[in-house]
């Protein structure tokens, strides 16, 4: 799947070629910060709340311990797994505005780029 680079055709319409001294800039981030996304804060209290549980149950005195320690870091790994797989996922096609144009001329060549 060829995708196109519309950096490179913004600075062609403004009168920038290939050369050496010129930059590509970047007209969009990829997607917004990890601490922003409601998928970080679900990780965070899934691995303390298992943390807590895997401290707080055992089993009777002398008996068996349920919720081992093992367990627990296997959980935090399976939850580590998906949360990786869902900041893939949301990286995938999603793009946010990234306006380092300095005046409204130059933003409107981006926004048309980025259209």
């Amino acid at each position: 799947m060829a995708t196109r680079d519309h950096t490179s055709e913004a600075i062609s319409r403004q009168g920038g070629g290939s050369g050496v001294g010129r930059a590509a800039r970047r007209l969009a981030t990829e997607t917004k910060s990890f601490f922003k996304t409601s998928e970080w804060w679900t990780y965070v209290v899934m691995v303390i709340a298992l943390l807590i549980a895997g401290n707080a149950i055992e089993g009777e005195e002398g008996g068996n311990d349920y919720f081992a320690a093992d367990k627990v870091w296997l959980y935090i790994t399976l939850l580590t797994i998906g949360y990786f797989l869902s900041r893939g996922l949301a990286k995938a096609g999603s793009r946010d505005p990234y306006w380092t144009a300095r005046t409204a001329e130059e933003r409107k060549v981006a926004a048309s780029a980025t259209a």
